[in-house]
């Protein structure tokens, strides 16, 4: 993949294959499976900012952000998630296994996270944090980040 090759997660491993397919997804206007370079550019100043955001929370300029700089992020885009579940996205985001998010991963923790929040906004009526819905409801939001 060649946009792939052209980022960088900041720690010397290629670029998580789920993230940069879930990049082209969202900026692939004509829905084609490839990237132009308009829309490339686009990618490119999303990642840009998604890069900042990283580095602000990295406190110790590791290039990885452990539990409590990754809740620090979550808070701030306003999260309020327990250091159970804090715990649980880290093992389920970090494809390296070091208890430690990558820049890559991070990204693509944080796009899930913002699809599965939108999907249940819709059935949270009340705006009150609990939501109803049927089981088809939640396989087709759950299904829009896995597939």
């Amino acid at each position: 993949m060649e946009l792939q090759s052209a980022l960088s997660n900041g720690i010397g491993t290629p670029f998580n294959t789920r993230t940069v397919q879930l990049m082209i997804s969202m900026f692939d206007q004509d829905r084609n499976g490839t990237i132009d370079l308009r829309e490339f550019a686009y990618l490119f100043k999303y990642v840009q900012d998604w890069q900042r955001c990283f580095r602000q929370y990295d406190q110790d300029r590791s290039g990885l952000l452990d539990a409590r700089e990754f809740q620090s992020a979550l808070s701030c885009f306003g999260y309020r998630l327990s250091p159970c579940f804090i715990k649980m996205m880290i093992g389920r985001f970090d494809r390296n296994k070091q208890g430690q998010i990558a820049f890559d991963d991070f990204i693509f923790a944080c796009v899930c996270l913002q699809i599965l929040t939108n999907s249940f906004r819709r059935y949270d009526i009340n705006r009150n944090g609990y939501a109803q819905f049927s089981f088809e409801e939640f396989l087709s939001s759950a299904m829009s980040i896995i597939i």
